[in-house]
């Protein structure tokens, strides 16, 4: 009779007792996989620093989808560079869901703006759901003569290259705004970029420029004081926090709209159900009386949309203003 060798029998144990492990580890992976989303805190990262209203609109949207989903959403703020910096930030922060992203009109204005941007928000991001939108808004001097955007027009094309109007940088959307509203008014007027809001709204009151462009919520201490006037908007309809303003286009120039946008939007290759979460959750968290109250205080219009809505907005800027660019002879930086 042959006997059973021992060591063998200790080797089919071993192999035994491994694949046990393995079929639990496997099982252990699946389970976390299959976990809910989210199932531990969410990144969020903005390319702009603390406090400014882009931020303040976030965290209000962040606290209200971590009451939504149960798990904290974490704001990081990585401003400079053209958001490129956060872009790059969220990009090497994994495909699980767990680190997104704001994207804004200013990525598709850095889309035709540099040479070589380091990434390509069609393809390396995928769009979740706006945050919410806001016009740009033209003022002048509470003493100024022109009281009305038809008054500056009138004067602008009376009396070409003499009329001021300031903005901050070149290549921002503010001053791109002035370069659309230049080239779709068809006047002569020279556009002088600032450091800042503050410098265009000491040059507006000391009548070097006699127009400023900027957003509602930089604009409101001087408009709240009095010393500047809103003239017009730049949406396609009229402000919800400026209602008595006129549009551009009710001034009388056909077809103008400016109106700049926050969005969320995830690393390409994250699971579809992540994002079908998010947009979801968005949707009612953007719906909260409160959180549209407070955000519209700001100037932000709140509301969401869908992923597929979210790509078209940014495909069409891009081709917007890549065009005004080109237009306006704005070297690539």
């Amino acid at each position: 009779m042959e006997l059973e060798n021992p060591n063998s029998t200790i080797t089919r144990r071993n192999v035994a007792l491994a694949l046990g492990l393995l079929a639990i580890s496997l099982a252990a992976r699946g389970a976390r996989a299959q976990a809910k989303y989210p199932n531990h805190p969410v990144r969020v990262i903005l390319p702009f620093g603390a406090g400014g209203v882009a931020d303040i609109t976030a965290r209000l949207v962040a606290q209200g989808l971590s009451q939504k989903l149960g798990q904290n959403f974490v704001i990081e703020n990585n401003p400079g560079a053209g958001g490129i910096a956060a872009a790059r930030a969220a990009l090497t922060g994994g495909k699980d869901g767990y680190t997104l992203a704001m994207l804004t009109n200013g990525t598709a204005i850095s889309v035709p703006l540099f040479n070589h941007l380091p990434f390509d928000p069609l393809k390396d991001f995928v769009p979740i759901s706006l945050f919410g939108s806001f016009e740009t808004q033209f003022v002048t001097a509470a003493n100024s003569p022109y009281t009305t955007l038809g008054d500056f027009l009138k004067a602008a094309r009376e009396k070409p290259g003499t009329l001021n109007i300031g903005t901050i940088n070149v290549g921002s959307t503010q001053n791109l705004t002035a370069e659309l509203f230049k080239s779709m008014a068809n006047v002569d007027v020279v556009i002088v970029p600032f450091r800042g809001t503050p410098d265009v709204v000491i040059a507006l009151l000391r009548g070097d420029v006699q127009m400023g462009i900027d957003f509602y919520a930089a604009l409101k201490p001087s408009l709240d004081s009095g010393q500047a006037r809103a003239v017009a908007t730049g949406g396609a309809k009229r402000s919800l926090v400026l209602p008595n303003v006129p549009t551009v286009q009710e001034a009388g120039v056909a077809g103008f709209e400016v109106v700049a946008w926050n969005g969320l939007y995830a690393p390409a290759g994250v699971p579809q159900a992540v994002i079908d979460t998010l947009s979801a959750a968005l949707k009612e968290v953007l719906a909260d009386p409160t959180i549209k109250k407070r955000a519209l205080d700001l100037g932000i219009d709140v509301h969401p949309s869908t992923p597929a809505e979210m790509d078209a907005r940014m495909r069409s800027d891009i081709a917007k203003w890549g065009a005004v660019i080109a237009r306006a002879h704005i070297p690539k930086q």
